[in-house]
């Protein structure tokens, strides 16, 4: 074996290598991008389903509250059954929402 035919059997050799890479890399892409529109898709099924019991779970609470205020006005009249009603629920969104707000603030402090 001469040196030339050497040199030409080591760049032939790197030059299959680097093309052995590049087409492995492009396949492991290939594989994450299959992996990721698997997941997006279970997610999107499962979104669009806590997204309709959202909405329904929401339409009942609104049904139940015009209950109570049509339970409540033949003792207080329409506008203060309304009234009471719409108090209730801000007093107890406020709590909540203050709750909440802790429950941020506690772990801003842990963080840290």
């Amino acid at each position: 074996m001469t040196p030339g035919e050497t040199e030409t059997g080591i760049t032939t050799l790197i030059g299959q290598l680097v093309g052995d890479a590049r087409e492995l890399a492009v396949a492991e892409v290939g594989v994450l991008k299959a992996r990721a529109g698997e997941t997006v898709g279970r997610y999107r099924g499962a979104a669009i389903f806590f997204g309709a019991a959202g909405a329904l779970g929401f339409g009942g609470f609104i049904a139940l509250l015009i209950g109570l205020i049509l339970t409540l006005t033949p003792h207080t009249g329409p506008g203060i059954a309304t009234l009471i009603v719409v108090g209730v629920v801000i007093v107890v969104a406020a709590i909540l929402g203050l709750i909440g707000k802790s429950k941020l603030a506690s772990r801003s402090a842990v963080n840290e």
